[in-house]
């Protein structure tokens, strides 16, 4: 199979993100699910980009999960960046505490209260029918299979993958060829940045996997969490 050029890779998350664009029916229910990371940030920048070319004059909309336990270099980067490009930030939180659900014991139910119920309440609150991810094909086996766009029931919505066919060298390309800020703890080793408890810099018996610093566990109930609605 002949290798795409990163070019053709971007032409083509134009296009999905504008065929979405023009089936919704209004921009401010369009948003991109941005977690301060690298991957998401593309998605953001494209975004932005298409919303500039169409001459939209309302604040893009950026959706971020706060679990109570990010890392402090992600929370200010993405204030940072979000009063830059004068994004309207939706943050969702969990309504649990580290009482009533401890904090990365039960690595499902720990998941699914600080990321998927919050992820939920805040589809539903702000009215969004359009949420765009960072998810990528090679950032793990359970992702590889994954349509571009997914549509959801339960709140209804629409999930779209733009960046799906990116490598992560791609990804890094994209943001070294438009001169995008990033957060610095990619600079100290990190590849892929979750929460505190459940991600380090990438195993040194794995060097060569990009989520290889993420917890084992959660790392084996990612499709799981897909089916409860996680990206």
């Amino acid at each position: 199979m002949q290798q795409r050029s990163l070019q053709d890779k971007i032409e083509q998350a134009r296009e999905i993100l504008s065929q979405a664009l023009d089936t919704t029916i209004a921009a401010d229910t369009v948003a991109v699910a941005w977690t301060g990371g690298k991957d998401s940030g593309v998605v953001l920048h494209l975004w932005r980009d298409l919303a500039q070319r169409r001459g939209l004059v309302s604040p893009l909309v950026a959706l971020n999960l706060d679990t109570g336990v990010k890392f402090p270099e992600v929370l200010a980067f993405r204030d940072l960046v979000a009063a830059n490009w004068s994004l309207r930030l939706l943050v969702a939180r969990p309504a649990c505490t580290p009482e009533t659900v401890p904090v990365a014991q039960d690595k499902a139910r720990c998941c699914a209260a600080r990321k998927i119920e919050p992820l939920a309440a805040a589809i539903r609150t702000y009215g969004i029918r359009v949420l765009f991810t960072g998810v990528r094909r090679d950032e793990h086996p359970s992702r590889s299979g994954r349509a571009y766009r997914e549509a959801f029931a339960d709140p209804e919505h629409i999930r779209v993958h733009p960046i799906l066919d990116f490598t992560e060298m791609d990804v890094w390309a994209y943001i070294m060829e438009h001169g995008l800020e990033y957060c610095p703890l990619y600079t100290q080793g990190y590849r892929s940045l979750g929460c505190m408890p459940c991600t380090a810099p990438p195993d040194a018996d794995a060097p060569a996997q990009e989520r290889s610093g993420r917890d084992k566990d959660k790392e084996r109930m990612l499709e799981q969490l897909h089916s409860l609605g996680y990206f």
